[in-house]
């Protein structure tokens, strides 16, 4: 963990030791108000020098250069891109999943809830980068992913991912509807509901979901711990500003590449 607040600061996964890779927090950048501070989200309604400076600064922290971040335009679904190039900034197609062999790209995702998940095959010099909210996890997102780096090389048993901030089980309360299609797509999926605190409503573990579809597809998964509603300071949370009642919103940036 980077600790620095005059800095990017970012999160590692011990499962991704040796390829760069950061779960940003929203710490350490130049963005002010509802955006403070390292609004990552060139969607956003922050002012776009302030996204590209917090990106270029995520970039430093990792020792890449900022042109290297390449994304995608995330629309909860499953594609998946895979590039030998990097991506223009605010240029990406859409699709929730990016894919390289390339030490030249790094990969980015931006999130505020959904689950970032970085994988990386180093033997293989295949990485890969997903945005893995409910529906995504359910529509076979992280699959899709680990496909297309199969695509280029990699294997599963080789492969490590890592989940990194997310909503977790206590503070994600649901309804019926995220019920009734977690159990059509899992006969087993009420293993991630628990009793909710209102009538008609459960406390969903997506981060268990995400987990297990991982470790079901044949790849070694670990999670970080942290809760994105709960730590205000560190992180944005979509959940959060609804209970809010609204208003803009930033979003933390994860990102990985191969070393070079």
């Amino acid at each position: 963990m980077i600790l620095d607040l005059d800095k990017a600061e970012f999160l590692t996964a011990l499962s991704l030791r040796g390829t760069p890779h950061g779960f940003f927090t929203r710490r350490g950048g130049v963005s002010t108000g509802r955006f403070a501070s390292l609004n990552c989200s060139l969607s956003s309604a922050d002012e776009r020098e302030s996204v590209m400076e917090n990106r270029g600064r995520a970039m430093q922290a990792l020792g890449r250069t900022p042109g290297s971040l390449s994304g995608v335009h995330q629309v909860h679904g499953t594609e998946v891109v895979v590039t030998d190039m990097p991506i223009p900034a605010g240029e990406g197609p859409r699709a929730d999943a990016i894919v390289t062999s390339s030490p030249g790209v790094t990969l980015g995702i931006i999130t505020a809830d959904c689950g970032p998940v970085l994988f990386a095959d180093a033997q293989a010099g295949v990485i890969g980068a997903c945005h893995a909210g409910w529906r995504g996890a359910l529509g076979g997102v992280l699959e899709a992913t680990i496909k297309a780096m199969e695509g280029l090389g990699a294997t599963r048993g080789g492969i490590s991912a890592a989940l990194g901030p997310c909503i977790r089980q206590t503070s994600y309360e649901v309804g019926p509807d995220l019920r009734e299609a977690l159990l059509a797509s899992d006969p087993e999926g009420e293993r991630f509901l628990a009793a909710g605190r209102r009538p008609g409503h459960w406390q969903f573990d997506m981060a268990g979901l995400i987990l297990a579809r991982l470790q079901a597809a044949g790849v070694a998964a670990e999670a970080l711990p942290d809760d994105t509603l709960v730590d205000e300071a560190r992180f944005f949370s979509h959940r959060r500003r609804t209970l809010e009642g609204g208003g803009p919103i930033g979003h933390q940036l994860s990102a990985i590449a191969l070393p070079t």
